[in-house]
């Protein structure tokens, strides 16, 4: 599969469709695609940011960047559902295979990607939590930045509460409930507290409910695996081979809506 980047610094104005036809191979065509891909960037004297439209008029000394990834390309956006439009903010289910975000080869498998496009009326979507792209559940996009900033300050304040539900690997019947898992990941606390838990001894596989006040990367997934019961579909964690999915699910979000400071709350 094709790979590669290409840097263009700009010596005329002209459009960024122009610039990258008389810089690439590409067909007028497949160039638009790219750019509606998040795959091209424009850089100048206010910043780096993606530009997506073929007709943005370009000036001398900008630089064009164009990362390729024909896998990237080729990906096919995933179905997300719509759980609560508040205009101000929207709740998703994203599904396994989604991400969060994107990177700088494109970025339109992305669940906001995906809000931009399908929301009406359209609107500019922000990320402001994180779930793994093999998980599935809620997921909440912030339509302007003064929310995405609210938004970001509550997560990190741990205003907002969050439920989590897995299968796992084994049966696990030796903890006494509410158990409270701490430690440190990246040098930074987390705090995972498994609530529930029901055990499937037919499947020596254990469903669990778990209650998070932090955020780390694959916190829940190495929270669970260090305790010996990895998540069932855990190619990361897990010790057994599994053709499932990763069964970890965004089940539960609640907090106080910061446009009208009433109490939300939102479950699968």
């Amino acid at each position: 599969m094709l790979k590669f980047e290409k840097h263009i610094v700009l010596t005329q104005s002209q459009t960024a469709l122009d610039c990258l036809s008389e810089n690439t191979d590409f067909s007028k065509q497949q160039l638009k695609q790219i750019m509606q891909n998040g795959a091209v960037w424009l850089e100048s004297n206010q910043g780096i940011s993606r530009v997506r439209r073929a007709k943005k008029i370009l000036n001398p000394t900008n630089q064009l960047h164009l990362y390729f990834d024909e896998t990237v390309q080729n990906t096919q956006p995933i179905k997300a559902g719509l759980i609560a439009d508040e205009g101000d903010y929207s709740v998703w289910n994203k599904p396994c295979g989604m991400y969060s975000q994107g990177s700088k080869w494109g970025d339109h498998g992305t669940i906001y990607r995906y809000a931009e496009r399908n929301l009406l009326p359209q609107r500019p979507a922000f990320v402001v939590h994180r779930l793994d792209r093999a998980a599935n559940g809620l997921i909440v996009l912030a339509h302007k930045k003064s929310s995405a900033a609210q938004f970001s300050k509550m997560f990190e304040g741990r205003e907002i509460y969050k439920k989590y539900r897995a299968t796992v690997e084994g049966v696990m019947d030796d903890l006494t409930l509410p158990y409270e898992i701490k430690n440190y990941l990246y040098e930074k606390l987390c705090i995972s507290q498994i609530v529930a838990m029901n055990v499937n001894y037919d499947q020596q596989t254990t469903d669990v409910e778990i209650e998070i006040e932090t955020g780390r990367k694959h916190q829940i997934r190495r929270h669970l695996s260090g305790l010996g019961y990895p998540i069932v579909g855990d190619r990361l964690y897990g010790e057994k081979a599994s053709d499932l999915d990763l069964q970890l699910s965004s089940v539960n979000i609640k907090f106080k809506c910061p446009v009208s400071g009433e109490m939300k709350e939102y479950k699968i």
